[in-house]
């Protein structure tokens, strides 16, 4: 089985959707817009997703899409 890192599957990508910049709030006590790391900001931006997402809200509001 071959392990891949976050890091690496966030290199591989394509593109990332630029909206997920407007993603702000916190995760785990810590304001995502303030992370300075691209690599943790980029994790931070997942997390937040999945937790919005799972409580319901959608991918829009989310990204503050209107």
């Amino acid at each position: 089985m071959r392990r891949t890192t976050f890091e690496q599957l966030s290199a591989a990508a394509p593109a990332l959707n630029p909206a997920r910049e407007r993603i702000t709030g916190t995760i785990c006590g810590v304001r995502i817009e303030g992370i300075e790391e691209p690599l943790m900001r980029e994790i931070r931006y997942l997390d937040k997703l999945v937790d919005e997402l799972a409580t319901g809200r959608t991918m829009g509001k989310v990204c503050r899409e209107g």
